[in-house]
């Protein structure tokens, strides 16, 4: 039974390490080259993603400089940066991409922190669904007579465990995330 469990816990995992990840991209008025990961540049016909294409350093807490391997793609590498929307002007200087991040005003840092709690709701959405296909696969190994009553009651109750864990993890990662774009 324990090898079962374990996979709707790497399921729940995943799902922790995704909503980690999404953060991570979220700007909070410091430059973090996450912001970046998204950022797909049409390099001689191909959506290509920028880590791949460049170079990130970060000179100073509010400015990203992003080195291209190819200096014939900086156009193309600020216009894919530019369809990101990723609310960051980008400006050329010789060879490189400059990105100064600007202080987040008020508005936009409650608006960021909405969009926190939304993806936090959604991960939590996930998680019940695995929780319930958890719940399923057991009942599923009873009805066939492969667990149980006992075991199915103790495999719930573990599943129900590990799920409200994680919630908490989320709502802490929440909770984290809110507080650091929250501040001035």
């Amino acid at each position: 039974m324990d090898s079962r469990f374990n996979q709707f816990k790497e399921k729940m995992e995943k799902s922790f390490t995704s909503l980690k990840n999404e953060f991570q991209t979220i700007r909070a008025g410091r430059a973090n080259p996450k912001v970046l990961d998204k950022v797909l540049v049409d390099y001689y016909g191909t959506k290509t993603p920028l880590n791949q294409m460049a170079n990130f350093s970060v000179p100073e807490a509010r400015i990203l400089i992003v080195q291209p391997f190819d200096k014939s793609a900086i156009k193309d590498i600020v216009k894919g940066i530019n369809e990101a929307d990723i609310g960051i002007n980008p400006n050329i200087d010789n060879d490189v991409i400059r990105l100064v991040f600007p202080e987040l005003n008020e508005e936009r840092r409650k608006e960021l922190s909405k969009d926190i709690k939304k993806i936090g709701e959604d991960i939590k959405v996930s998680m019940r669904n695995i929780r319930r296909d958890a719940n399923d696969f057991i009942k599923k190994l009873e009805k066939n007579n492969e667990a149980t009553e006992d075991d199915v009651k103790q495999f719930e109750k573990d599943v129900q465990k590990m799920l409200d864990d994680y919630i908490k993890k989320v709502e802490e990662a929440v909770d984290s995330k809110t507080n650091e774009i929250m501040k001035l």
